[in-house]
Protein backbone atom coordinates (compact mmCIF):
# COMPACT_ATOMS: atom_id res chain seq x y z
CA UNK A 1 0.00 0.00 0.00
CA UNK A 2 2.83 2.39 0.84
CA UNK A 3 4.51 1.66 -2.48
CA UNK A 4 1.37 2.60 -4.42
CA UNK A 5 1.03 5.86 -2.48
CA UNK A 6 4.70 6.67 -3.09
CA UNK A 7 4.37 5.96 -6.83
CA UNK A 8 1.26 8.15 -7.04
CA UNK A 9 3.08 10.96 -5.25
CA UNK A 10 6.04 10.67 -7.61
CA UNK A 11 3.70 10.67 -10.63
CA UNK A 12 1.90 13.76 -9.30
CA UNK A 13 5.17 15.63 -8.70
CA UNK A 14 6.39 14.67 -12.17
CA UNK A 15 3.16 15.92 -13.77
CA UNK A 16 3.38 19.23 -11.89
CA UNK A 17 7.04 19.67 -12.90
CA UNK A 18 6.28 18.98 -16.55
CA UNK A 19 3.31 21.37 -16.47
CA UNK A 20 5.40 24.18 -14.97
CA UNK A 21 8.17 23.54 -17.52
CA UNK A 22 5.78 23.66 -20.47
CA UNK A 23 4.21 26.87 -19.16
CA UNK A 24 7.59 28.56 -18.68
CA UNK A 25 8.78 27.50 -22.15
CA UNK A 26 5.54 28.82 -23.68
CA UNK A 27 5.78 32.12 -21.81
CA UNK A 28 9.48 32.56 -22.58
CA UNK A 29 9.23 33.14 -26.32
CA UNK A 30 6.15 35.37 -26.24
CA UNK A 31 6.55 39.09 -26.86
CA UNK A 32 6.09 41.36 -23.87
CA UNK A 33 4.85 44.83 -24.73
CA UNK A 34 3.82 46.07 -21.28
CA UNK A 35 7.28 47.28 -20.38
CA UNK A 36 8.85 50.57 -19.42
CA UNK A 37 9.48 52.28 -22.76
CA UNK A 38 13.04 53.36 -22.14
CA UNK A 39 15.04 55.17 -24.81
CA UNK A 40 18.29 53.27 -25.44
CA UNK A 41 21.48 55.25 -25.86
CA UNK A 42 23.64 53.43 -28.47
CA UNK A 43 26.90 54.86 -27.08
CA UNK A 44 26.33 53.02 -23.81
CA UNK A 45 26.20 49.76 -25.76
CA UNK A 46 29.32 50.52 -27.76
CA UNK A 47 27.37 51.17 -30.98
CA UNK A 48 27.67 54.08 -33.39
CA UNK A 49 23.91 54.45 -33.80
CA UNK A 50 20.57 52.76 -34.14
CA UNK A 51 18.46 51.71 -37.11
CA UNK A 52 16.47 54.38 -38.90
CA UNK A 53 13.21 52.43 -38.61
CA UNK A 54 13.96 49.82 -35.94
CA UNK A 55 16.77 48.12 -34.05
CA UNK A 56 16.90 44.48 -32.99
CA UNK A 57 18.97 44.58 -29.81
CA UNK A 58 20.20 41.14 -28.78
CA UNK A 59 21.85 40.43 -25.44
CA UNK A 60 24.13 37.38 -25.49
CA UNK A 61 26.90 35.73 -23.49
CA UNK A 62 29.88 33.64 -24.50
CA UNK A 63 28.40 30.47 -23.00
CA UNK A 64 24.92 30.84 -24.55
CA UNK A 65 24.12 27.86 -26.79
CA UNK A 66 21.12 29.45 -28.55
CA UNK A 67 22.64 32.90 -29.09
CA UNK A 68 24.47 32.15 -32.38
CA UNK A 69 21.24 30.88 -33.97
CA UNK A 70 19.31 33.93 -32.80
CA UNK A 71 22.15 36.14 -34.09
CA UNK A 72 21.83 34.59 -37.57
CA UNK A 73 18.04 35.03 -37.61
CA UNK A 74 18.12 38.65 -36.42
CA UNK A 75 20.94 39.58 -38.81
CA UNK A 76 19.04 38.03 -41.70
CA UNK A 77 15.87 39.92 -40.77
CA UNK A 78 17.79 43.20 -40.49
CA UNK A 79 19.38 42.58 -43.91
CA UNK A 80 15.93 41.99 -45.42
CA UNK A 81 14.40 45.22 -44.07
CA UNK A 82 15.60 48.67 -45.02
CA UNK A 83 16.36 50.87 -42.01
CA UNK A 84 16.52 47.94 -39.55
CA UNK A 85 19.76 47.34 -37.64
CA UNK A 86 20.79 44.32 -35.57
CA UNK A 87 23.01 44.94 -32.54
CA UNK A 88 24.42 42.02 -30.53
CA UNK A 89 25.74 43.01 -27.10
CA UNK A 90 27.86 40.45 -25.24
CA UNK A 91 27.04 40.71 -21.54
CA UNK A 92 29.79 38.34 -20.40
CA UNK A 93 31.98 41.19 -19.18
CA UNK A 94 29.24 43.84 -18.90
CA UNK A 95 27.15 43.05 -15.80
CA UNK A 96 26.23 46.74 -15.60
CA UNK A 97 24.25 46.50 -18.83
CA UNK A 98 22.64 43.21 -17.78
CA UNK A 99 21.53 44.79 -14.52
CA UNK A 100 20.27 47.97 -16.19
CA UNK A 101 18.12 46.08 -18.72
CA UNK A 102 17.09 43.37 -16.22
CA UNK A 103 18.50 40.57 -18.37
CA UNK A 104 18.12 37.29 -16.49
CA UNK A 105 18.63 34.95 -19.45
CA UNK A 106 20.32 34.94 -22.80
CA UNK A 107 19.39 35.43 -25.46
CA UNK A 108 17.16 38.37 -24.65
CA UNK A 109 16.01 40.52 -27.55
CA UNK A 110 14.60 44.05 -27.43
CA UNK A 111 12.83 45.56 -30.42
CA UNK A 112 13.44 49.31 -30.53
CA UNK A 113 11.58 51.77 -32.72
CA UNK A 114 13.30 54.40 -34.87
CA UNK A 115 13.86 56.69 -31.87
CA UNK A 116 15.48 53.93 -29.81
CA UNK A 117 12.47 53.41 -27.54
CA UNK A 118 11.99 49.83 -26.32
CA UNK A 119 8.72 48.52 -27.77
CA UNK A 120 8.92 44.75 -27.27
CA UNK A 121 11.00 42.31 -25.22
CA UNK A 122 11.63 38.62 -25.87
CA UNK A 123 13.20 36.27 -23.35
CA UNK A 124 14.71 33.23 -25.01
CA UNK A 125 14.92 32.52 -28.72
CA UNK A 126 12.14 34.29 -30.67
CA UNK A 127 11.03 32.84 -33.98
CA UNK A 128 11.59 34.67 -37.23
CA UNK A 129 7.83 35.00 -37.78
CA UNK A 130 7.27 36.72 -34.43
CA UNK A 131 10.06 39.23 -35.07
CA UNK A 132 8.67 39.91 -38.56
CA UNK A 133 5.23 40.55 -37.03
CA UNK A 134 6.72 42.95 -34.49
CA UNK A 135 8.50 44.90 -37.23
CA UNK A 136 5.26 45.04 -39.24
CA UNK A 137 3.43 46.28 -36.14
CA UNK A 138 6.06 48.98 -35.62
CA UNK A 139 5.92 49.99 -39.27
CA UNK A 140 2.12 50.19 -39.08
CA UNK A 141 2.31 52.23 -35.87
CA UNK A 142 4.78 54.65 -37.48
CA UNK A 143 2.58 55.01 -40.57
CA UNK A 144 -0.42 55.98 -38.39
CA UNK A 145 1.54 58.48 -36.30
Amino acid sequence: MKIIAALLLIALLLAITIGVGVYLRWRQSRPRRHIAHEVVQPERLGADGLGENATLLQFSTEMCARCPGVHRILSSIADDHEGVLHLDVDLTHRPDIAKHFHVLQTPTTLVLDGTGTVQTRFGGAPSRDVIELELARLHGKAAHA
